[in-house]
């Protein structure tokens, strides 16, 4: 799912991507669907080249959900809708940071399954960060060369989902947080993950948060002198 049609500045990222497909203005999810096919011929894929928030129903019937998006915003929203639907939800993402006359890669993959550690449960997600707006690629310009780290971050992501769906491993951990960084080549799991390893998630915990919110009628008998029987609509 993505609305976005490809452009120059996505060649240093994108897997797949051609130079033509720049004046072809081809859509970010026909490029993905035309790779994948190219591996697998008889794959079924389904795009969707919209914002995930404009057509959340197919999400819905998911077994796993990947969030490759560029706001901790937008991170926030997908862990919700996971959530609500006891979906896994793998989020994976990056950033270049200008530190003197460096810069610094750094990035994470996370693993936040229903009924576990949130995302908020382990500090990568705060108020004063939703407060910002999406982040790129910092102060490194508009084409820093990524496409290496992002591979990283989604080979394991990768890693995480065949784990979740095969009998790969019997000790699969519940929460996974991933630190990446770009300039000492590391990947390991979080030193934040042992702040919080007797803690329950406190995040996610109503049952009416599940499922799909509907409207349905109640009736509503009311007596008065004429006995009328009146129906109004509540939420349910």
């Amino acid at each position: 799912m993505d609305p976005d049609k490809f452009e120059e500045s996505n060649l240093n990222r994108l897997v797949g991507a051609k130079a033509s497909d720049i004046k072809r203005q081809s859509k970010k999810t026909s490029i993905a669907a035309r790779l994948i096919k190219g591996v697998n011929p008889h794959a079924q894929i389904q795009t969707v080249a919209k914002k995930w928030q404009e057509a959340h129903e197919y999400l819905r019937e998911c077994d796993v959900i990947f969030g490759c998006v560029d706001s901790y915003a937008a991170r926030h929203e997908l862990e919700i809708l996971s959530r609500r639907y006891l979906i896994p939800y793998i989020d994976i993402g990056m950033d270049v940071h200008k530190f003197g006359d460096e810069f610094l890669i750094s990035g994470q993959v996370i693993l936040s399954m229903p009924g576990s550690l949130c995302m908020r449960c382990l500090g990568f997600l705060r108020d004063d960060l939703l407060a910002e707006e999406a982040k790129k690629y910092g102060k490194a310009g508009s084409k820093p060369q990524v496409v290496w780290s992002n591979g990283v971050l989604a080979s394991a992501a990768i890693g995480i989902f065949t784990q979740l769906f095969t009998p790969w491993s019997r000790n699969f951990p519940e929460t996974i947080y991933l630190e990446y960084d770009g300039n000492l080549q590391t990947l390991v799991s979080s030193n934040r993950l042992l702040a919080v390893k007797e803690k329950k998630c406190t995040h996610f915990m109503q049952i009416e948060d599940l499922g799909d919110p509907f409207w349905t009628p109640i009736k509503v008998r009311e007596e008065n002198q004429e006995t009328k029987q009146k129906s109004s609509y509540g939420q349910r």
